[in-house]
């Protein structure tokens, strides 16, 4: 049976939508339906599930819960310094939204990008929303995740901090409500999902280090 924990993060959400459900309540009791139902869906998007990750330090795990939109190779300037694999994931409000370290290394780079908020599903979104860069190397290369507000995420959250030490599937961040996160990879990495893929974060694994 799953484990689930509610994230902190959902506490101050959750509270709004309790005193919402006992207003309508005292409005009218039939009203209180619609405020439990927002509950609901508050304690369900903000889920916490433990994870089962993979021993294997060979592999390397999604960043994220959700649908793979795209596979591409582009020049990576900011972190890497290199051509790289970039796969981009699209989140939906029903995924889980806790985005966790596809390798096990130390984190070596932030930087938070102010932007716009268009929807997730808009390939234009990558390029102008607001998202924060989380760059972890070890000692055979290094990758970068990229967590991409969308246009329900008014909120990117970052869990890691400048040297700190993270193992695969670690929790490094959350996004509020649908959303992407990109993953950029060196492009001699043994890619093992396609475009059109469901990925779990902390389990599925997207990739392999060379040989």
């Amino acid at each position: 049976m799953k484990q689930h924990a509610l994230l902190r993060e959902g506490l101050p959400t959750l509270v709004v939508v309790i005193s919402l459900t006992i207003l309508l309540f005292l409005l009218n009791p039939w009203l209180s339906f619609f405020g439990i139902g927002l509950m609901m869906f508050v304690i369900y998007f903000f889920r916490d599930p433990k994870r089962e990750i993979p021993a294997d330090e060979s592999v390397i795990l999604a960043p994220a819960d959700g649908l793979i939109t795209n596979i591409d190779e582009v020049d990576e300037n900011l972190f890497m310094q290199q051509k790289a694999i970039r796969i981009s994931i699209f989140m939906s409000p029903m995924d889980v939204h806790i985005n966790r370290s596809p390798i096990s290394g130390k984190v070596s780079f932030i930087k938070y990008q102010k932007g716009k908020f268009m929807s997730a599903t808009n390939p234009k979104s990558h390029d102008v929303n607001e998202k924060n860069y989380i760059g972890i190397k070890n000692d055979n290369f290094k990758i970068l995740v990229v967590q991409i507000a969308g246009i329900m995420a008014r909120r990117i959250v970052n869990w890691s901090s400048i040297d700190q030490v993270v193992k695969k599937g670690d929790k490094i961040g959350m996004i509020k409500f649908s959303s992407g996160t990109q993953v950029f990879l060196p492009v001699d990495t043994e890619i093992s999902v396609k475009k059109g893929d469901k990925v779990i974060s902390g389990i599925t694994v997207i990739g392999r280090y060379p040989k």
